[in-house]
């Protein structure tokens, strides 16, 4: 069989894979983000020139420039600890295989980050949920808005 110093070659690997899962769903969830960032600022830009063109509705584009700038920065701050949340499952799988090789003397170094990583992780998903039900409400109060315009 493998003798005792090939093993924890093939155990230290397998500990480091166990990040890149993290890795994987935060990478998932930056994507997501910032095609969401990407979207809040068209619909900024297009408001913008609505705004500019239409001056008997500007106190409305007001509030919607206001509700899409918070989205936007809602993302913004997401995106920032989606970032973090990489670079703590990358540094936990370096520090994994760091820790192999100076004979396990990290301690718990490589699981702090690790768990460091998914509470920025979580943290990301709850402003990334903020910014989903405030996309709602601004979505619900714009055709409020529109269709009492319409009816009048």
């Amino acid at each position: 069989m493998f003798s005792n110093s090939n093993s924890i070659h093939y155990v230290v690997l397998t500990a480091m894979l166990a990040p890149a899962f993290f890795l994987t769903a935060t990478a998932a969830l930056l994507t997501a983000a910032n095609n969401r960032l990407a979207r809040v600022v068209d619909r900024l830009r297009s408001l913008i020139v609505t705004w500019e063109a239409e001056a008997l509705d500007r106190e409305e584009r007001d509030l919607q420039i206001s509700r899409h700038r918070r989205r936007a920065h809602l993302v913004l701050r997401a995106c920032q600890m989606l970032y973090v949340a990489l670079a703590c499952f990358v540094g936990t799988s370096l520090a994994l295989a760091m820790d192999a090789g100076l004979g396990f003397r990290l301690g718990a170094l490589p699981t702090l980050m690790a768990v460091l990583g998914v509470s920025f992780l979580l943290a990301a998903s709850y402003s990334l949920w903020r910014e989903v039900n405030l996309a709602v409400s601004s979505f619900d109060r714009e055709l409020d808005h529109e269709l009492s315009r319409r009816r009048n």
